[in-house]
């Protein structure tokens, strides 16, 4: 793994980013890399489809000795298919309004994610970049949160940190985005439409499919593809986020540059996954301006390091890197970051 700086976790007075304004490193970045080309845009759709239909193909027909890598293509396409709504929930995808709700809902909808849920949820995640008060994307347990919760809670987020990483975006999607007391009354319409739409569309969708194909179809074509999207949310939303160099902070010390900047982790992952995921893990710009879409993420990632390269972090996707985190990122530390649950016990 390779930090390229490692700021300090402790005080402000040693902080490189005191006098550093998120505009200041926004405005680093060509104003072209923030122009919506509608070409490329569809044409990540169409990619997206056709590697989901490629999957499901190979599904359909591979003896069943193969099927465990037809089900992660599908799912990994079908990552693709999340990060298109992606874009058009950050309003990165069209200048027209109702395209990008529209196409973000019909996008969710195999994945079973309420597209306004998910983007209201989303939004604060970005404003709130590792704040340990607000931001809702993994953000460790403090020691007393991790005391006080009781044994349940404690062998779940356990084991969402540890060996059953992949599985921490399953509880995320079902725990936050159909609860109506997660956002603000005003946006309960917005809310109750999306969830709405997902409901009618499992409500045809599943017994359809059951009906066709029995529970075994619902296991082979639905379950495991979907399981292997959620390996990728999950791995991909803990690896922009958690390394042992990058330290999450309360409200009072929380600066915004270096939660956008050096709080937000560019990882290389292998060339096939980068192309069906549609570059979502090239993250800092994302950070810095979720204005961005997709397909201009690596030209302003290398406007970015030619100006702030000492502030940013970067590194390669291997098993090393999900072992150290998985083994060291456990529970908040304000000085180092974390500590392990072994220095708990």
């Amino acid at each position: 793994m390779t930090a390229i700086f490692e700021p300090s976790a402790r005080a402000a007075d040693v902080n490189p980013y005191s006098d550093l304004t998120l505009k200041q490193v926004i405005q680093t970045i060509p104003k072209a890399y923030f122009q919506k080309d509608p070409r490329k845009a569809w044409t990540a759709v169409a990619l997206s489809v056709a590697a989901v239909t490629l999957g499901y193909v190979a599904i359909a027909f591979s003896p069943w000795f193969l099927l465990p890598f037809a089900w992660f293509l599908t799912g990994t396409a079908l990552t693709g298919f999340f990060v298109v709504g992606h874009d058009c929930g950050h309003r990165s995808f069209s200048n027209r309004r109702w395209v990008n709700n529209w196409l973000g809902h019909i996008m969710f909808l195999p994945l079973i994610y309420p597209f306004h849920s998910w983007r209201l949820l989303h939004d604060i995640h970005h404003r709130h970049t590792n704040d340990m008060e607000i931001d809702n994307a993994w953000a460790p347990w403090s020691q007393e949160e991790y005391s006080g919760a009781g044994g349940f809670l404690q062998a779940v987020y356990r084991s969402m940190r540890t060996w059953l990483w992949w599985l921490a975006s399953v509880a995320h999607w079902g725990a936050l985005h159909f609860d109506l007391r997660n956002f603000e009354p005003r946006d309960h319409g917005k809310v109750k439409r999306s969830i709405a739409a997902v409901a009618i569309f499992a409500l045809v969708f599943f017994p359809t499919l059951f009906y066709f194909t029995g529970p075994w179809g619902v296991v082979k074509f639905w379950l495991m593809p979907w399981l292997g999207y959620h390996f990728w949310m999950s791995t991909f939303t803990m690896v922009h986020h958690t390394i042992p160099e990058i330290q999450f902070r309360y409200s009072d010390t929380w600066n915004e540059v270096e939660s956008q900047l050096s709080g937000t982790l560019h990882c290389d992952y292998p060339k096939w996954i980068e192309v069906l995921c549609h570059d979502i893990n090239v993250h800092v710009p994302h950070h810095i301006s979720v204005g961005i879409p997709s397909y201009n993420l690596r030209p302003a990632y290398a406007a970015l390091r030619e100006n702030w390269a000492p502030l940013m972090k970067e590194t390669k996707f291997s098993w090393e890197l999900m072992q150290t985190i998985t083994k060291r990122c456990h529970i908040y530390h304000p000085e180092r970051a974390y500590q392990t649950f072994r220095e708990l016990d």
